[in-house]
This record gives C-alpha cells, sequence and structure tokens, in this order.
C-alpha cells in the first residue's frame, strides 16, 4: 500500500550539505515531471538557503508558475510580484503574473503586464495571441456592462406589455432576466432599476410564465444578499409570498418555496456577497422578518382556500428552516415560538381525514410531511418543560375533537393519534392513553363505512408498532384483523388489516424460536403481500402498505429467501422506492436491511448462554438460512436486481421523508452491499460512491459511521481516483478521518487507516486535506497499538502522509519520540512493519536531510538496525536500508564517519557484488 521506497528523491550531491542551486535543479526536474507539489516544496526550501538577489529572484518566477499549476492564484500573482520587483524586464515573470490577475479578475491589470511582454518582446506570437485573446474578453465584457442598463428596461418592457403576443420574444426576455439575476452585478442593475416593482407588477398577472420568471429573477436579487433580501420581502410583502405559494399551479408553488428558502438563507445566515463591506455600517436585524414568513406559513398550513401543493410546500419549509441544524447550536427559541404559535395548525393538516365533508385539500405526502414536521420540533426541544407542554397542546387539540363533535370529530381525533405515532411517538403514546381513544379505535375498526375503517385501521397498524401498547393491541386486536383481512371485500382494507396482523407477527424479530403465528402463516401473509405489491392495477398509495408488510415479515429468514427469488416483486418495490410518494422509503429500506441482514445482531456470550439454559430462560435464536453463505446469495441477487439505483434515487431526492433513522438504514444495506470486494466495482458504477459521501456527513452517529466505513472499502480496493472522480475525492477525507475516532470499532479504525493510506499516496493537495482534518495525531496514536495490523496500518499511513512537508517537520520537533519510534519499528520482527517503517526512513531522509542527523541521536540501536536491514534476506528491506545509508552518507559528514568506522562498508560492498538484486 505504502509504494516502493522512492529512490529518485535521493539529493544529487553525495558528499556534501544539499545547496539552494541543487534545490532549483530539483524542483525544476520535478515541475517537469508534472509533480508540481514537491517542486513548490523545492523551490520552497532553495529559497530559506538563498540570500543572492537574482537568485531569489528565480526561484519567486518558479514558484509562481508552480501555484498557478497548483490553482492558487493570489499566490502566484505574489510570487510573480517579487520577481518583478527585483527586474522589471522578467517577461516570464510578468506573462506569469498577467495570468494570475486574468484568474483572478483583474483584468485591466493583466492587460498592462501582456502589454509590457509584446514591448519587450514584439515578435513573441505567444504574448501576441494572450494580449489579443485577453483585449476580446474585456472589450465583451465592457460592451456587456454599457448596455445592461437599456436590456432590463426592455426585458420588462416585453414581458408587461399587454400588447405583445410574441410567447418566444417573452420567454426569452425572461430566460435573460432570471440569467441576469444570477450574477451580482447583473442583479444589482436590476435592483437598482426599479425591479423589485416591476417584478411585483408580474407576479400580480397571476399568468403562470410571467409569475415563474418574477419568482425565479427574485431568488437571484435575494441569493445571499441579506439586506437587499429584506428590502424585497418590505416591498412585496409576506401575505403577497404566502398567497403565491398557496396557488394551485404546481410550478409557481414550488419555485415560491424556492424563493422563500433562499429568503430565510440569506435572513438566517446573512451570507453577505455586498462588495466592500457594504452592509458593515448598519446592523440588520432580520428576525422580525424571519418571524413574520414563519407566521404567515403557519396560516397557510389551515387555509381552506390554498392548494395542497402549496400546503406541502409550506410544511417543507417550516421542516428546512425551522428546527436546528445541530445540537451545537444553543438556541431553539423558533421552535418553541412555532410550537406555541403554530403546533394546532400543524395538528389540522395532520388530522385531515380525506374525502370527509370541509376537509382540508391535501396530497397523498401532506400527513407524512406534518409528521416529520412534528418529530423534528420535538426532538429540538431541550428539557421535560418544553417537552410537557408540547404533550399538553397534543392532549387538548385531540380532546378538542374527540369530546362533542359526535363521529367526525372521533375521526379527526384518531387521525391526529396516526399523525403523532408516526412522527414524535411519545406524544402518540400519550394521546393514545385518553380515556376513550383505544375503544373508538377497535369499535370503527368494525364500520361498515370503508374511510372510517381505513382511518381506524391505520390507527391501530401504528399504535400496533409501539412496545406500550402492543401486548393490548395482541389481546385485542389480532382477532379483529383477521376477521377483517379474512372477510373485507376491499383490498385497501384488507391490505392495511394484513400490515396489523404483520407487525404483530414480527414481535419476535430474528428470534427464530419466538412466533406469533402458526406455521406456514407467515409465509402466506408474505405472498399476498407480494402479490398486491406487483399488482399495478391498484393505486400506488395502497401498494405502499404492502411494503409495510413485507419490512415487518423479512424478519423471517424463509421469507427473506422468497422474496429475493420474487423478481417482480423486488422490481416493483425499488420502482416505487423511485416514486413521488415518500412515505414508502422507510419500509423499503426496513425490507433491505432485513433482506442483507445489516441490523445489529451481537454472538450471545457463551457463559450467558449456559445460565439462561440453567435458569429457564428464553434463549434467542438465529434462523439456519440467515447463516453468512445465505446472506451473501441475498446481496448477490439484491444487485442483480437494481438495489443500488434505487437507493441511490432515495438518497438524491432531497426527500423529507428521509429522515435520519431512514437514512441510517440505507447507509447500513450500503455496507452489506460492499462487503465483497469483488462487488464495490458496480456498486460504484451504478452511484453507490457519490451517494455514500452525503449520508457519511449527515444523519444519526451509527448511520454516519456505517456510510463511511462503506466508502472506506470501497476506496481500499479501488482506484479512488476513478471511485470518486473531480473534486468528489477531497470530500471523502472526512468521513474516513471520523473511522479514527476512538470510539470506533477496531475494524472501523483499521480501514480508515487503509482508505487513507490509499489517499495520501495521490497527491499533496490530498495530504494537506488529511492534514486540515487534524488527522496526523490520531494516525500517531494508532501506531502504538498492541494490535498488529492496526499498528501496521497506521505505520504505512504515516509512511505516505511523510511526503508532507509539514509531516516532515512533525519528525525533527522538539520533546518528539517519532523518529525513535520509526527508527525501533525498521528493526521489529514483523516484516511487513519493518517495511513499512523503513519505507517511512527511506521517505524522510531524503526529503528533510536534516533528519540524518537526528537518527544516530535517537537511539543507540540504529547502527545495527540498519546493518540488520542490509542483511535482511528480504531485497525490498535492503533495498530501503541502502536508500537510507545513502542519504545519510550525503547529509552529513559527522554521521558518514559514525557509518565508515562500523561493519557497513564492507556489507555495502558485499551488496554491491550481488547481480542477482540490481
Amino acid at each position: 500500500v505504502a509504494g516502493p521506497c522512492p529512490g529518485a528523491r535521493v539529493p544529487a550531491s553525495a558528499r556534501r550539505q544539499v545547496t539552494a542551486g541543487q534545490l532549483r535543479e530539483r524542483g525544476n526536474a520535478l515541475f517537469q515531471a508534472g509533480d508540481h507539489a514537491a517542486a513548490l516544496a523545492a523551490y520552497t526550501q532553495a529559497l530559506s538557503l538563498c540570500e543572492v538577489e537574482p537568485e531569489r529572484a528565480v526561484l519567486h518566477r518558479n514558484r509562481a508558475a508552480c501555484y498557478l499549476k497548483l490553482e492558487d492564484y493570489a499566490k502566484a500573482e505574489a510570487d510573480a510580484s517579487k520577481a518583478i520587483e527585483a527586474n522589471g524586464r522578467d517577461m516570464k515573470a510578468l506573462f506569469r503574473r498577467s495570468q494570475a490577475l486574468q484568474k483572478l479578475g483583474r483584468l485591466d491589470q493583466a492587460v498592462s503586464d501582456l502589454q509590457r511582454c509584446v514591448s519587450l518582446e514584439p515578435k513573441n506570437k505567444a504574448f501576441q495571441e494572450a494580449l489579443r485573446a485577453l483585449g476580446s474578453s474585456m472589450h465583451e465584457k465592457m460592451k456587456t456592462m454599457s448596455c445592461t442598463d437599456s436590456k432590463v428596461e426592455q426585458m420588462f418592457q416585453i414581458l408587461l406589455d399587454p400588447e405583445e403576443k410574441d410567447a418566444d420574444k417573452k420567454q426569452k426576455a425572461a430566460q435573460n432576466l432570471i440569467v441576469l439575476a444570477r450574477e451580482e452585478a447583473g442583479a444589482e442593475k436590476i435592483f437598482q432599476s426599479d425591479g423589485v416593482r416591476l417584478l411585483t407588477e408580474l407576479l400580480d398577472t397571476a399568468k403562470a410564465d410571467l409569475m415563474l420568471a418574477a419568482l425565479r429573477t427574485l431568488v437571484g436579487l435575494c441569493s445571499g444578499h441579506r439586506s437587499r433580501t429584506m428590502a424585497i420581502l418590505a416591498e412585496l410583502g409576506a401575505p403577497r409570498l404566502s398567497a403565491v405559494l398557496g396557488v394551485e399551479h404546481e410550478q409557481v408553488s414550488l419555485a415560491a418555496c424556492n424563493l422563500l428558502h433562499v429568503m430565510f438563507d440569506s435572513l438566517k445566515e446573512g451570507l453577505q456577497k455586498d462588495f466592500h463591506g457594504k452592509e458593515d455600517a448598519v446592523v440588520l436585524d432580520s428576525s422580525k422578518d424571519l418571524k413574520l414568513l414563519i407566521k404567515h406559513l403557519l396560516e397557510l398550513l389551515a387555509l381552506e382556500g390554498a392548494s395542497a401543493h402549496g400546503r406541502d410546500n409550506a410544511l417543507n419549509l417550516l421542516i428546512k428552516v425551522v428546527p436546528r441544524k445541530s445540537p451545537k447550536e444553543t438556541n431553539n427559541s423558533m421552535s418553541l415560538w412555532v410550537i406555541d404559535q403554530g403546533l394546532k395548525k400543524i395538528l389540522e393538516v395532520g388530522s385531515t381525514v380525506c374525502g370527509a365533508p370541509g376537509s382540508l385539500p391535501v396530497t397523498e405526502n401532506s400527513r407524512m410531511s406534518a409528521s416529520v414536521l412534528l418529530s423534528k420540533l420535538y426532538d429540538d426541544l431541550k428539557c421535560d418543560a418544553e417537552r410537557e407542554n408540547f404533550h399538553h397542546l397534543c392532549e387538548d387539540y385531540v380532546r378538542s375533537w374527540f369530546e362533542g363533535h359526535e363521529l367526525a370529530g372521533k375521526l379527526r381525533a384518531i387521525q391526529t393519534v396516526s399523525c403523532l405515532l408516526q412522527g414524535p411517538s411519545d406524544a402518540g403514546n400519550r394521546v393514545l392513553e385518553l380515556e376513550g381513544i383505544m375503544d373508538s379505535v377497535l369499535s370503527l375498526c368494525a364500520s361498515v363505512c370503508e374511510a372510517h375503517q381505513l382511518v381506524a385501521v391505520e390507527a391501530l397498524i401504528h399504535a400496533a408498532d409501539k412496545a406500550k401498547r402492543a401486548s393490548f393491541i395482541t389481546a385485542n386486536g389480532v382477532s379483529l384483523l383477521k376477521e377483517i383481512y379474512k372477510h373485507s371485500e376491499r383490498d385497501s382494507i384488507r391490505i392495511r388489516a394484513l400490515v396489523g396482523l404483520c407487525k404483530l407477527g414480527s414481535a419476535g424479530g430474528t428470534d427464530f424460536s419466538m412466533k406469533q403465528f402458526a406455521e406456514g402463516s407467515t409465509m402466506k401473509l408474505a405472498k399476498q403481500c407480494r402479490k398486491w405489491l406487483c399488482n399495478e392495477m391498484i393505486d400506488a398509495g395502497t401498494r405502499r402498505w404492502a411494503v409495510e408488510g413485507l419490512a415487518y415479515l423479512t424478519f423471517d429468514a424463509d421469507v427473506k429467501e422468497e422474496f429475493v427469488e420474487d423478481k417482480a416483486a423486488m422490481q416493483a418495490m425499488f420502482h416505487l422506492a423511485k416514486s413521488e410518494d415518500r412515505s414508502v422509503l422507510y419500509a423499503v429500506a426496513s425490507t433491505l436491511v432485513n433482506c442483507t441482514n445489516s441490523y445489529d445482531h451481537e454472538e450471545p456470550d457463551p457463559q450467558m448462554l449456559e445460565l439462561a439454559k440453567y435458569a429457564k430462560q428464553h434463549i434467542p435464536e438465529q434462523h439456519p438460512k440467515d447463516k453468512p453463505d445465505f446472506v451473501k446469495r441475498r446481496v448477490r441477487k439484491l444487485l442483480t436486481a437494481g438495489v443500488v439505483s434505487a437507493l441511490t434515487c432515495m438518497v438524491k431526492s432531497e426527500n423529507l421523508a428521509l429522515t435520519n433513522s431512514c437514512r441510517e438504514l440505507i447507509s447500513r444495506v450500503f455496507l452489506a452491499l460492499v462487503e465483497e470486494a469483488e462487488d464495490r466495482g458496480g456498486v460504484v458504477a451504478q452511484g453507490g460512491g457519490k451517494v455514500l459521501i452525503p449520508l457519511s456527513l449527515e444523519g444519526t452517529e451509527v448511520g454516519q459511521t456505517k456510510a463511511a466505513q462503506a466508502l472506506a472499502k470501497i476506496t481500499i480496493t479501488s482506484n479512488p481516483e476513478m471511485a470518486f472522480p473531480g473534486e468528489r475525492i477531497y470530500e471523502v477525507v472526512r468521513p474516513l478521518v471520523s473511522l479514527l475516532h476512538l470510539q470506533r470499532t477496531g475494524l472501523e479504525n483499521f480501514e480508515g487507516l487503509m482508505a487513507l493510506t490509499n489517499l495520501a499516496g495521490i497527491s499533496e493537495r490530498l495530504r494537506q486535506k488529511i492534514l486540515k482534518e487534524k488527522a496526523v495525531p490520531m494516525i500517531e496514536g494508532y501506531m502504538f497499538e498492541e494490535h498488529e495490523l492496526i499498528r501496521l496500518a497506521a505505520t504505512e499511513c504515516m509512511c505516505n502522509m511523510a511526503m508532507s512537508k509539514e509531516v516532515q517537520e512533525l519528525f525533527l520537533a522538539e520533546g518528539s519520540d517519532r523518529l525513535k519510534l520509526m527508527v525501533l519499528y525498521s528493526g521489529e520482527e514483523d516484516e511487513k512493519l519493518r517495511r513499512a517503517a523503513s519505507g517511512t526512513l527511506a521517505m524522510l531522509t531524503a526529503l528533510h536531510p536534516p533528519i540524518c542527523k537526528r537518527i544516530p541521536q535517537v537511539t543507540a540501536h540504529w547502527l545495527e538496525i540498519l546493518q540488520a536491514l542490509l542483511l535482511s534476506p528480504s531485497a525490498e528491506l535492503q533495498h530501503r536500508g541502502a536508500v537510507v545509508v545513502m542519504n545519510m552518507m550525503a547529509a552529513e559528514r559527522e554521521v558518514a564517519e559514525q557509518l565508515i568506522a562500523s561493519e557497513m562498508l564492507e556489507i555495502l560492498s558485499v551488496l554491491a557484488k550481488d547481480k542477482d538484486k540490481p
């Protein structure tokens, strides 16, 4: 892993100190070879040794070339300027500075440098061509800026002219306006040209295409600009924005949702793209604006005239902007304010009974979104008093419907219970215990009205999920659900009753000896679920319940085996996972976790088993078909059926039903899918590597760790540059470093170290990213680990990290034992550890000669260890030892004398004659 020792890195001088000139030559060779980061390090070291001004100017000029290649244009400009200060006629420095200035957007200064180059060397075609290209781009920019004013006015005239009938012309004007607003200069120009008033006129036309153009342009104006956002909000008004969000036109509502999200971000974060700290002079308080917008969103939830899509978009916005992003943020006042002002309005959506007289218009996702919002608000509470207030508000709301509203009120109350059980289940359990609620659920399950029966059966199913009620429901609900399942004529009711039975039937989980139903019943239920799942004549909302059933039944290994054999059922489930019905995600993920056995299962302690037998206590048993060979076969079948593309769609959809617990389940499945090295390429090819990155950075701690471990497995056996192309490879570093934390398992530590070793060997930029994530102290810590594989992996990782200048300096730090440890490990019995440690020494002595002088000072056994390396039967160890000795001979006369005074010369003479080891 930690590649062969680089003989090419040996200093040019063999018998004296390295000079600035030699370092410059080495830098030139490295630059020619394309290793720009290493060339930069060589030139920097040369600068520290060089005092002659003309030579320093050349080194600054060369560093500017390196910085240009590394895309650090500010530093390229600074170094080129230093070279020009020493010699104003240095054409290479002038040309390099012009390139840097061009990239920094300072075109006028870039032109000035290029003109100087041309005047110094008029016949140079490269200079002439560069000046021509730059002049033309400047001309275009000036031309664009000069006619922007008239263009803005013209675009609004075309859009607002009622006589203009040319649809293409209007569409082009709208598109131009949107594009212009994306650039800061263009956005400011629209804003200053009375643009907000004109955009308001476009919104008020009530024509969808004009409204979309106005909303998308406003997004550009508000993005990252707090003062402009506050001004726009003051002019448009929160009621108008809320009304646009609630329109029937789905695209317009979505565009309004996007605008409001951008406004929230600008008001909350205050990301300021303003020029030269324009806002610094005024302290802007945007909290009132935030509350005003949220107040109108809450009012929209309970507004009868608002569209179903508008209501969903309002819920989604509240989910994104109200709760804290991280527990590290201490202020949860926004959530407390929303609970006090709007909890009952959120429950209005959650308690809606579709088809009932006077019910709010909702989509199939509305109630799920309400549950997610309630759950996030509840999780954002910090103390018992806050939670108690939440419970009281929920109980008061349920009582208000349950008492004195006859049947319609009881249905609303039961629907509220379902909504809470799917969200903050503690609150759901509390209201479920209110007097009369459970009795009403059981009695309504037998109703002749389908709508009433649906509400009650769904409530019973959600209640069966929760351990507090399960025993009561097992006693009272199973016979009732069986009756409904056997005798109901409606598939929509039967499928829900079946899910209730599935939930109660899976109470034993994976414990083979704890089965609720008679032999074969589980298989019959699963077969019926698969049949419904594949029946495209049934609506998707009802088929979702079939997946819910399988999520419970697949605890049984026989059911898992039959499911993965049924390709049509797997395809139907994957198709549902990619659909717009968000509520199916958790059930799909749960089914896949069961099929891949990626849930947590600890092996019981043999002594505890004996004690349990002696005490006649229950002992869990594993199903024979849950053994590793069966699991491996199931994983292969899922991969063949296209599980990766389904999981990728689930993560990419930015779905609000993709809760943290759902993300954790998906991470568990991915980890199971990449368990075998030969499957990893296929997972990456279908987009698995890409979606694992967000999974490893957001969600539960367990979920993030599982995703990070899956990334590590891919990085270890694949070429990381192909698995994570472009900038994505840098995003992988943080998840991998998280695997080094002490609370992770030994296997996670080991795989994290192995993956980081591969990354550290690729480029200096990646090594810098690993350093930035503070991984080096953790890597060092694992070099002292008792477990030999972890110790080896850490040493190999350090070997590759040692190519960085900062790491090399650490080995010379005062009071540090890093170098001593490397020297001692080079003399250990474990050959792989010796290879990694001696490779690190070879690297360090080549790249950082002062280390050569320190080696004899760290341990009295240094000569003996180096001789043992040279006398080793392993050619690799001999090679590493020879490079270390050569570097030490070249670096310091005193060290060279010590080496020659020992038996080293004799050993080297023998090795030099060995023709089998060139």
